[in-house]
């Protein structure tokens, strides 16, 4: 952070910080330019020059947001460089750092020969450390969608393109949702036929034994879910065998909409 008076450097600062967003960064490092200028005398203009004016413009961003302690700092002090005199003013310059302005080297000069000593002997980034928190929240969660009491005794072990069981996922809206989730009635299909809580006779079998819960079809005593899926004559729109791949699986509920549908 370089803060010049009539083009003549004045003062040069680097802050070592762990654990932020680019957008606290930039706008703490907004927070301390303003505030050691207003601290000057003599000074009724204040230019600040960035290449982050999106961070600027949260300055003035009256809606509720994490940042607001930094804005807080940021209007008191302004208020009380604008008390001063009415002619002082303060405005923001946006300039890109690719277009190689000579004090973005001085900065990046600066900002590269300050060795910090980490505080950790890991990485100590936000991405790495919002990396590990989301790593170690799947990891439980794997262990616990593994665990027949949590993701059910029934529920439906699909296979992905490689033929290996599909894991809970939060990337890309997760393995389930991303082939299925565009459509409300196939997501409520393929939901009910995966966790096999679907009106069919299995369903009834379980919960209301005195309903009945033979096939419709007449060829096989109880209406299971692997029936449907795999011999029910009711339901052949869709000729591959391979039911237990996701993608073949979503298929043949597309050609076959009443399959583990509520009936009207």
């Amino acid at each position: 952070m370089h803060i010049h008076q009539t083009n003549i450097p004045l003062i040069k600062t680097v802050h070592h910080a762990v654990f932020v967003t680019s957008s606290e960064a930039e706008l703490f490092a907004m927070r301390c330019r303003i505030n050691q200028a207003c601290s000057k005398d003599n000074i009724s203009k204040i230019i600040v020059i960035t290449d982050s004016i999106h961070a600027a413009k949260l300055i003035f961003d009256s809606s509720s947001h994490l940042l607001q302690s930094h804005l807080a700092a940021i209007l008191s002090e302004l208020r009380l460089f604008f008390n001063k005199s009415q002619d002082n003013t303060i405005e923001f310059w946006e300039c890109s750092s690719c277009l190689k302005w000579r004090f973005h080297k001085d900065v990046d000069k600066d900002s590269k020969s300050f060795n910090p000593t980490p505080i950790f002997p890991c990485k100590t980034s936000w991405d790495y450390c919002k990396k590990t928190d989301s790593d170690d929240v799947i990891k439980q969660w794997k262990m616990r969608f593994q665990a027949s009491d949590g993701k059910g005794n029934n529920f439906m072990d699909l296979l992905d393109d490689d033929s290996n069981v599909i894991e809970p996922s939060y990337i890309k809206r997760g393995p389930w949702l991303q082939v299925f989730g565009h459509s409300n009635s196939l997501c409520a299909q393929a939901t009910q036929a995966i966790t096999n809580h679907a009106l069919i006779g299995e369903f009834y079998l379980r919960f209301f034994p005195k309903e009945n819960f033979k096939c419709p079809c007449n060829n096989y005593l109880i209406e299971t879910r692997r029936h449907i899926l795999h011999k029910c004559q009711r339901f052949n729109g869709y000729w591959n065998p391979r039911r237990d791949l996701l993608n073949h699986f979503i298929m043949f509920l597309i050609h076959n909409p009443k399959a583990f549908a509520f009936s009207d």
